[in-house]
């Protein structure tokens, strides 16, 4: 019995030495400066928007992924935010108009029925306007109430973002003969390539709400459908690591 005992101990004793090596060992997680920053929203068309554009709620939505780095102003509760990241949009059209793949003799994009016969996809259940960015924040202003202790700071934030539009299509899902179809027409539609906007956000610790007014119009000067001045509306939470 004492032998059984003796074993056991000391096989317990390797195993913990072999514990406390491989946790020496470990390298550590690398403590990088700035914030990632989530922030999932809704958007809604604003101001002159296109007869046909019926846009749906829950398939037109935001999704932001973004780097900041903060730098505090003369040691007060102001921060300096500067960043960088992806904003990925979807507008989804409830009546399953799409933009037409060719523009037409007016030089413009029109909203037209998936079904019409220059698209030729009936029964569409889906119809989706899809837009990329590469945004920066080149002038973000933070104020905390704790900015020593952020995770349980009341936060303030304005800024400015500008957006490159480096990828867009329109999707259409449609069926023939019972056979699921989906139709991705990957051009430009008129949609215009740089965009500049407004945001701002307030929330507690790492979470917030944030909205972004796009001041840019969606579509070119005479480019888009109804030759439409529509600009745009997010509104979202925000998450954020520090």
């Amino acid at each position: 019995m004492f032998r059984k005992i003796s074993a056991s101990f000391a096989l317990l004793l390797i195993a913990f030495s072999l514990f406390a090596q491989e946790k020496k060992q470990r390298v550590k997680r690398p403590d990088l400066p700035g914030s990632f920053i989530i922030e999932f929203g809704f958007n809604r068309a604003q101001g002159s928007t296109p007869a046909n554009f019926d846009q749906g709620f829950w398939g037109s939505r935001t999704l932001n992924l973004y780097y900041q780095y903060p730098v505090r102003l003369w040691n007060s509760k102001f921060s300096y935010r500067p960043g960088i990241g992806l904003s990925f949009e979807r507008y989804k059209l409830a009546n399953n108009y799409t933009l037409n793949k060719q523009v037409s003799g007016d030089g413009t994009f029109h909203l037209i029925p998936a079904s019409s016969p220059e698209l030729n996809m009936p029964n569409a259940d889906k119809s989706m306007l899809i837009m990329n960015y590469l945004d920066i924040m080149p002038a973000e202003v933070r104020f905390d109430t704790k900015p020593d202790d952020l995770s349980r700071s009341i936060h303030v934030t304005a800024g400015v973002r500008l957006g490159w539009l480096f990828d867009t299509h329109t999707k259409v899902n449609y069926s023939i003969n019972g056979q699921d179809i989906t139709s991705k027409d990957s051009q430009q539609h008129g949609l215009s390539s740089l965009r500049y906007g407004f945001y701002g956000k307030v929330g507690i610790g790492s979470f917030g709400l944030f909205t972004y007014y796009n001041a840019t119009p969606v579509f070119q000067e005479n480019k888009g459908p109804d030759r439409t001045r529509m600009s745009t509306l997010t509104i979202g939470i925000s998450l954020s690591g520090f």
